[in-house]
């Protein structure tokens, strides 16, 4: 681009940026609806004999869709390095598109029984496969127009369209959720913001096609040193593999393990451990998002100045001590009362054959006892019977034996436990602030990432190089968290045990950083 004048080239810039981000805006905004709705998806779609199953179905399906993204990665980063970033770009944002589009035709389980799930899965799966493709991608399409000395303040926007498109989403629902009745919200308000999203796919598909290709992808063509098997080459150069491990492990697992746990998953527990009402949960989490936007762009900016690597480490420490504290608090600041029973009344399950499985119908009392009290909510520990075949409840001082619900939950309610939050006793404030300390972890990682995933890879395999290990990071490890919160809290009786999934990979990903995470700042992008 040295025959292209400063201005034309700062034009070229800026319509580059505006066309990459608001596609992938537009990716995040549909992949993340889902999420947003994952609640209710659990009732419309899924059968409701056990209504923790629906929740965990749903949730899972929100992770198929994650599962599915290396798929569309490798076959979308092929395609990029043999052909071209921007013929990609417009064919994965016209298959989410309309994939998303369709989801708000669906007919629910009501409706169709089966077929209704199966449905919601296939395109769940198309969204995933073309999330594959532009995530990551993306990053390397911006970063190679990016300004040399101003590469991580440049790129960092990108970052903000997954928040900006699970902002948007969310404010949709809490919107509708104003204006219509819950019973009109059930039956056909959450389909708007799928139906939405055609005017979106419409806009972006007209801004990329009116996108520049990548001038390092133009310089590679013109002198023939595009790679012919971009993906065969990766495996077999063992720098490029160990960089690709490294972002597999270390800066794509930190980054989307925190973006989950603190814009998705965050969600969920205020709605269904800490049971604050759908409304107020969904309006906190959206407030702290916002904080994410002027914080992503700061980082990235001080990335330009003392480099990457500091500030990945940070992130991925802070992120590794605060997740407890954080979840611990937001129980204690927003249903106090639920939480005074849970540490002052012991609720304790005596039963043999006790192995419940939230993917099956529960076979005996004990298992039909567990189900109950994780629909509840309550933390339990599990115990061997006390007499052969018999199976007991204890909570508190009193005993609930066999399988009785009214009487168990009317035993709860005498020893202080609440169906629901108490609005006057939640500290919105508090919840707020605690929810601002993942978000920081989350800009930490989020500001310099985009650009560190371009800079560490060679031109002729970095759309490859890239997509491929990013989403099977984000797919596989940080998509699925939600659920695998959720299942391991399901699984140990208690609300918290399930945290221990993103501790642990977080805290692994900060030594793997500590050790082999090299500085990318001034890497050339022409290498």
């Amino acid at each position: 681009m040295s025959d292209i004048s400063p201005s034309t080239s700062s034009t070229i810039q800026r319509k580059v940026a505006i066309a990459a981000c608001f596609g992938t805006f537009l990716e995040w905004y549909d992949f993340l609806t889902f999420a947003s709705l994952a609640t209710y998806f659990g009732t419309l779609f899924f059968p409701q004999e056990n209504p923790v199953a629906a929740l965990l179905a749903s949730l899972a399906t929100f992770g198929v869709g994650m599962l599915v993204r290396p798929l569309g990665a490798a076959l979308f980063g092929t395609l990029g390095d043999k052909y071209g970033r921007r013929p990609v770009f417009i064919a994965t944002i016209a298959l989410m598109g309309l994939s998303t589009f369709c989801v708000g035709l669906l007919p629910t389980y009501a409706q169709v029984g089966m077929l209704a799930p199966a449905l919601l899965l296939v395109l769940r799966l198309l969204q995933g496969f073309s999330v594959g493709g532009e995530i990551g991608g993306a990053a390397v399409y911006l970063t190679e127009h990016a300004p040399a000395n101003k590469r991580g303040a440049y790129t960092s926007v990108l970052q903000l369209m997954g928040p900006l498109g699970i902002l948007v989403s969310t404010l949709q629902v809490v919107l509708l959720q104003s204006f219509l009745s819950a019973e009109d919200f059930q039956a056909w308000g959450w389909r708007v913001p799928f139906l939405f999203s055609i005017l979106l796919l419409l806009v972006s598909i007209k801004s990329r096609v009116n996108m520049y290709e990548s001038p390092v992808f133009l310089h590679l063509r013109e002198k023939h040193a595009l790679s012919k098997a971009p993906l065969r080459e990766c495996i077999r150069n063992p720098h490029t593999l160990g960089r690709m491990a490294l972002l597999f492990t270390c800066i794509s697992a930190g980054g989307s393990l925190l973006f989950f746990s603190s814009q998705v998953y965050a969600n969920v527990y205020l709605k269904s451990v800490v049971r604050l009402d759908p409304q107020t949960a969904s309006t906190l989490v959206m407030l702290s998002t916002l904080v994410l936007f002027p914080l992503t762009i700061y980082f990235g900016w001080l990335s330009d100045r003392i480099g990457r690597r500091p500030i990945l480490l940070a992130g991925l420490l802070l992120g590794c001590l605060a997740i407890f504290p954080v979840f611990k608090g937001l129980m204690h600041y927003g249903n106090p009362a639920l939480e005074r029973f849970n540490n002052a009344v012991p609720v304790a399950l005596y039963g043999e054959s006790c192995a419940y499985d939230p993917f099956t119908t529960a076979h005996n009392d004990c298992e039909r006892n567990q189900q109950l009290l994780a629909k509840l909510g309550v933390s339990y520990t599990l115990y061997a019977s006390l007499q052969a075949n018999a199976t007991l409840v204890r909570i508190g001082n009193s005993e609930v034996a066999g399988y009785q619900p009214a009487a168990i939950t009317e035993s709860l309610k005498a020893e202080g436990w609440t169906e629901q939050a108490d609005p006057l006793q939640t500290n919105r404030l508090m919840i707020f602030l605690l929810l601002l300390i993942p978000v920081v972890a989350v800009g930490l990682i989020t500001g310099p990432q985009t650009v560190t995933l371009a800079e560490l890879f060679p031109a002729r395999t970095r759309y490859t190089a890239v997509a491929l290990p990013h989403n099977l990071s984000a797919g596989w490890i940080g998509g699925l968290s939600p659920f695998m919160i959720t299942l391991l809290s399901v699984k140990a009786g208690n609300a918290l045990s399930g945290m221990w999934y993103p501790v642990g990979l977080l805290t692994l990903a900060f030594v793997i950083g500590l050790v082999f995470l090299p500085e990318t700042r001034n890497a050339s992008l022409e290498g």
